[in-house]
């Protein structure tokens, strides 16, 4: 028997005629109404404060949320995850990313094996070789202590490292300095190339199959660095490079020792690999004690989504209300404001997690959806984003939900930066809420400037206060927003762990690099493509 269509369900229909009557409410007026409305609508969860209450939903609008969440059968697709079924049906993989942070080390089993066992050996292997590296026990080739940390990887492999040593700056070890090659532009590696001494530098090549062609090309560049520096000496290649990868063959053919490639699984997709041995640049760079305390704020958080009813589950509660967004609202975008410089880097990690996973235009049976899936995710942080784009998102014409956070406790206390960071965020959460009517501007504007100072308000947003920004703090806060992304993908019925639609640009690039290369008649292709070919290839130099 086939399953109902989302929009068929009982709890959709309620919610289509809950709408007409909700859109027509101002949350300056939900709050007059409710003086309690905070309280009710705002949880704690260790050092994490999430206040929902300036969305504009009611009782009535989260009852009739988390029914729909109850007949798309998330309880039981939450424990299909963590059990260690096939979550990702198109590729016939487990999804255990909460494996990897799994810190009550509880059996999980994938084709009869427990995979905490693997877990458990990478992790001990990333203890020891991080130490080695702090201790100055493993050095480089000149036998001086390494300095410099640079990863080389694309996608999950470069943006959840990056994300989280970059916010997590005030725990570097001291003398050790981290850097991130992705973009297979030349200019990444050779700016980067630029400020380090090969004698004190180790390299990270991040690729699951060793064959990432913007990774592997940007590993042979710095692999050719080396060689030109000592003489092409191969033996160097050894000590200053490691893999994260499964290609053993692969690996050693590069020159790497493979007592020096770390593993991870094929049930760790891309952008959820952090937690893994792709956290390596993380442990070397905060140390292994911070790397796990950030897989333990995690793994509550995780505890948090298995076990909690979904009325005060965060997770299924930001999920549920950015699905009300979505689909009735018609929302196309939601934007992500870090107030914290050092979580600068979290809006374009959850680009990639958020839209990477749930932009889908099928079911997870195949059948073509009709009602809207993911949304576009963006953002800044603030208080750039003041200056920049929230003129759109105070007096556009679209509805533009955002999720503000801010630590209370800045690792850089200088006179009255925070307080002044801090104003400002809650004070746009307020502005978006309440606005400004046309009365309340008449009363010291001309009429003519009336309408231009109007801000209509009713713009809905949710603030995140993080007591202090740590490494287990951290850690809860992306296991959050891993768990929103699931919780939507299951109500709207796609597989939010596969990622297909990266695949056909790759394919043709291929193609066209060769074309780009030769001197023979451009290949089959549309007529802007191969105009642009043909003109590429009579102007490179």
């Amino acid at each position: 028997m086939s399953k109902p269509r989302l929009t068929t369900l009982p709890a959709w229909s309620a919610l289509q005629a809950h709408f007409q009557n909700v859109s027509k409410l101002h949350l300056r007026d939900l709050f007059d109404e409710d003086k309690r409305r905070f309280d009710r609508f705002s949880l704690q969860f260790n050092d994490l404060l999430v206040d929902y209450s300036k969305n504009r939903i009611t009782d009535k609008t989260l009852k009739y949320l988390t029914a729909l969440a109850t007949e798309c059968h998330l309880d039981e697709a939450i424990q299909k995850m963590f059990s260690g079924c096939q979550t990702n049906t198109t590729e016939h993989r487990a999804v255990l990313h909460v494996a990897l942070r799994n810190r009550t080390n509880t059996p999980v089993m994938v084709g009869g094996k427990n995979v905490m066992l693997g877990i458990n050996r990478v992790l001990e292997q990333m203890q020891h070789f991080t130490e080695a590296i702090h201790n100055g026990v493993r050095r480089g080739f000149t036998g001086d202590k390494f300095t410099d940390i640079v990863n080389i990887g694309i996608g999950g492999s470069d943006l959840g490292p990056h994300m989280v040593t970059t916010a997590l700056k005030p725990y570097w070890k001291e003398g050790i300095n981290a850097h991130f090659v992705s973009n297979v532009d030349g200019s990444d590696m050779v700016e980067t190339l630029n400020k380090l001494n090969p004698g004190t530098t180790l390299f990270i090549i991040a690729s699951k199959t060793f064959t990432t062609r913007e990774t592997m090309t940007n590993a042979h560049t710095a692999r050719r660095w080396f060689l030109d520096h000592f003489g092409n000496n191969t033996d160097v290649i050894k000590h200053h490079f490691v893999a994260v990868s499964t290609n053993t063959a692969a690996v050693r053919d590069f020159g790497i020792d493979t007592g020096n490639m770390f593993e991870f699984w094929d049930w760790v997709g891309g952008r959820y690999s952090l937690w893994s041995a792709i956290g390596l640049p993380i442990a070397l760079t905060i140390g292994m004690e911070n790397f796990k305390q950030l897989l333990k704020g995690a793994h509550e958080m995780d505890l948090h989504f298995r076990n909690t009813p979904f009325e005060k589950n965060l997770p299924v509660l930001m999920a549920m209300i950015g699905i009300w967004y979505r689909n009735f609202f018609a929302a196309t975008s939601h934007v992500i404001l870090p107030y914290d410089h050092t979580l600068r880097l979290l809006p374009a990690y959850l680009q990639q997690a958020d839209m990477e996973s749930n932009g889908k235009r099928v079911t997870i049976d195949g059948e073509s959806l009709d009602y809207d899936s993911g949304p576009i995710i963006w953002g800044q942080p603030g208080t750039n984003g003041q200056h920049a784009f929230y003129q759109l998102i105070h007096q556009g014409t679209q509805m533009i939900p955002a999720d503000f956070m801010i630590p209370l406790e800045s690792h850089n206390p200088i006179g009255e930066h925070h307080t002044i960071l801090l104003a400002n965020c809650l004070a746009q959460t307020e502005a978006l809420m309440k606005g400004k009517t046309a009365a309340e501007v008449a009363r010291d504007t001309p009429d003519s400037l009336v309408a231009h100072k109007v801000f209509p308000g009713n713009k809905p947003s949710n603030t995140i206060l993080i007591n202090k920004l740590t490494p287990r703090s951290l850690g809860s806060l992306v296991a959050l927003y891993e768990h929103k992304i699931f919780v939507q993908g299951v109500i709207w019925d796609i597989n939010s762990f596969d990622q297909w639609g990266v695949e056909l640009g790759k394919q043709l690039a291929g193609v066209i690099e060769k074309e780009l290369e030769s001197d023979t008649p451009v290949g089959e292709h549309d007529s802007s493509t191969a105009g642009l070919i043909d003109y590429c290839r009579k102007h490179m130099p």
